[in-house]
């Protein structure tokens, strides 16, 4: 199933989500071999960006052959606008504008879904962004601060007025956090005030979950975070249905894998690079037999040619 966005016409309707500290230029590289619509950078700080931090600049590294989105974050109109105009000079195809984060550290700087508790400035800043780029905005967001301000239709119809090209709802509150279950059925609250596309997130780990969450909420596609976890080529397995259901080998999953490994070294060096790329190991082995001792042994281990070894070891069976 296609989707337009703006003047993009995406191959696909299953969306990998910017997430920190997950969704880096070697994760990116990793997906979008199983061919997703996009695939979003990390939340990047606005203010940072335009201060030129060379961490948050190496975030913004274009995924090969591959249509760049990258995602931005910040509560300053200004600052998220020549953040904005730095992505597309630096060769984004689209910008995505974070109103939906629930950590701490986002919301206390009013940043996030923090915005959504200020309906003024959200538009100022989806206008100011908007306005700035030639290139598609889009707006990912949740339902509300929390169940006494559920305003994210009223949001979406101030986003599809100021210019934005596409909206994703994760179907939480900010104060719920990843508790509960995410609300599809919320979603077509928003499908049905706003002509733009509309995404739904949260909790799409399955095929059927996938199925339900489209049912329920009438959106024109589904973005994935969590549920991509250890599990990239999700993505595929979800452009072959039901019908033809998608098997990956053990030896091509372990080729992913090392793949992924050495890209991670690549772009962060050896120690970075191994630290960061523990999490990932610990997704990629999840409920495996002996998972346990394998993430032991891992995480005590800062020998680049014996992590490879025990990946070799542990998923040739």
């Amino acid at each position: 199933m296609m989707l337009n966005i703006g003047n993009l016409k995406i191959q696909s309707s299953y969306l990998l989500a910017p997430m920190s500290g997950v969704t880096d230029y070697p994760y990116r590289e990793i997906v979008k071999t199983f061919k997703p619509g996009l695939v979003f950078s990390e939340m990047i700080a606005s203010r940072a960006l335009i201060s030129q931090n060379l961490k948050t600049i190496r975030m913004m590294k274009k995924t090969e052959n591959c249509i760049s989105a990258i995602q931005i974050a910040g509560c300053d109109p200004e600052i998220m606008k020549e953040a904005a105009i730095i992505c597309e000079d630096n060769g984004a195809d689209l910008i995505d504008i974070n109103m939906g984060c629930p950590v701490k550290k986002v919301v206390n700087g009013y940043a996030g879904s923090a915005l959504m508790k200020d309906e003024l400035l959200a538009k100022k800043i989806l206008e100011s962004v908007a306005n700035s780029v030639k290139i598609p905005v889009t707006l990912k967001m949740r339902k509300g601060w929390d169940d006494n301000s559920l305003n994210a239709p009223r949001i979406a119809k101030i986003a599809e007025e100021s210019g934005i090209k596409m909206i994703t709802i994760h179907g939480r509150t900010r104060c719920q956090m990843y508790k509960g279950k995410s609300d599809w059925k919320f979603v077509k609250n928003v499908k049905e005030v706003v002509d733009i596309p509309v995404l739904v997130n949260g909790d799409i780990t399955s095929i059927v979950d996938l199925n339900q969450a489209i049912k329920e909420s009438g959106a024109n596609g589904v973005m994935i975070g969590r549920g991509s976890y250890g599990r990239p080529w999700i993505f595929q397995e979800f452009r072959n249905g039901l019908e033809n259901a998608f098997k990956l080998k053990k030896n091509k999953k372990k080729e992913i894998i090392l793949n992924h490994f050495e890209l991670n070294l690549q772009h962060y060096g050896k120690e970075v690079g191994l630290k960061s790329f523990r999490k990932h190991l610990g997704w990629y082995s999840k409920s495996l037999n002996n998972s346990n001792e394998f993430r032991r042994k891992i995480n005590q281990c800062e020998d680049e040619s014996k992590i490879r070894s025990f990946i070799n070891d542990f998923f040739e069976v």
